[in-house]
């Protein structure tokens, strides 16, 4: 079975399938493993993403919004899907190809910086004496 992908992750559709079309990236070199600091700064980022999706999730928050460099278009992601992406960073330095959510509600989604932002403002509470 081909699908090898980390928990969090739907199963693989075309795993064992001979005319499976995703077959051509199995030729793609493997990614390096990430270094030291770059397996901080995600380690840091799940530990964040964790925070946030507690802090934001009862509010109807669903996710995150993501500006694509290469589209320039907003990727819109879930907070499974970001932890399990986060989590295959770790496991392999890369991130395989996802499908983009279906008709998105944009309003329940913010950005990292949002999340940055509201979860310092929830966690540090200003003194109104």
């Amino acid at each position: 079975m081909r699908d090898h992908l980390p928990p969090g992750l739907p199963p693989d559709p075309f795993a064992d399938d001979p005319s499976d079309p995703c077959a051509a990236l199995d030729a793609i070199e493997p990614a390096q493993p990430l270094d030291a600091a770059e397996r901080l700064a995600v380690e840091e980022d799940l530990a964040d993403l964790a925070v946030y999706e507690a802090l934001l999730c009862r509010r109807g928050v669903r996710g995150l919004v993501v500006m694509c460099d290469d589209c320039q278009q907003d990727h819109y992601h879930d907070w499974d899907m970001l932890r399990a992406n986060l989590l295959q960073l770790l496991v392999d330095g890369t991130v395989r190809p996802h499908e983009p959510a279906v008709d998105p509600s944009a309003d329940a989604y913010v950005t990292w910086e949002y999340c940055r932002g509201y979860a310092d403002a929830m966690m540090n509470p200003v003194d109104e004496d």
